[in-house]
């Protein structure tokens, strides 16, 4: 591919390489600071502005991987925005996705306090987008998240279950809240 075809340049390869592994990946978009911006830029944009918000985290994870020989997966959850604590990394043991999902429940929570993650998809492989160069676009990808809804989504919850949960104690707003981005 030549660069008006989505390649990464020679110096932008050199670090995606650098970050290795999932946990390398990681690292690199807990150090920047969350974009808070209505955005949905490309990962190339992330490594050149070097900031992010969790879509935009997720698809410069999905490439990097990319580049560092894994196959470039997202997963979409869906729940009201969070950009909380706990909406990080997790290590591989969980067997299903559906046991990942749920590892996310706790700390997916709006300002009323209320739990809100509701339901996951199925793996996208984001190759799936080559043809709109989504690693190395100028424009934004809200075509990748338009995708995103139309896709088929497993419940986490009964409706029963919704209805019945408890809002979120003092404690554990307080401590889902350390580090929250705001505008």
């Amino acid at each position: 591919m030549n660069n008006s075809r989505g390649a990464f340049t020679p110096a932008e390869l050199r670090k995606l390489r650098s970050l290795k592994d999932p946990t390398g990946i990681q690292r690199f978009l807990d150090d920047q600071p969350y974009h808070l911006a209505d955005a949905a830029w490309s990962p190339r944009r992330v490594l050149r502005e070097n900031t992010s918000h969790c879509f935009e985290g997720a698809l410069f994870a999905a490439a990097a991987l990319r580049v560092n020989g894994f196959p470039p997966l997202i997963i979409d959850l869906e729940a009201e925005k969070s950009n909380y604590t706990g909406c990080r990394y997790r290590e591989p043991v969980y067997r299903t996705l559906r046991e990942l999902a749920l590892s996310y429940f706790e700390v997916y929570f709006n300002l009323r306090r209320e739990r809100t993650l509701r339901t996951f998809s199925h793996p996208v492989n984001m190759a799936r987008f080559d043809h709109l160069d989504w690693m190395t676009t100028d424009q934004p990808l809200w075509f990748v998240a338009e995708y995103l809804f139309t896709i088929r989504h497993f419940a986490l919850l009964t409706k029963h279950m919704a209805r019945r949960l408890h809002r979120l104690d003092d404690r554990s707003f307080r401590a889902g809240c350390l580090g929250r981005a705001e505008k």
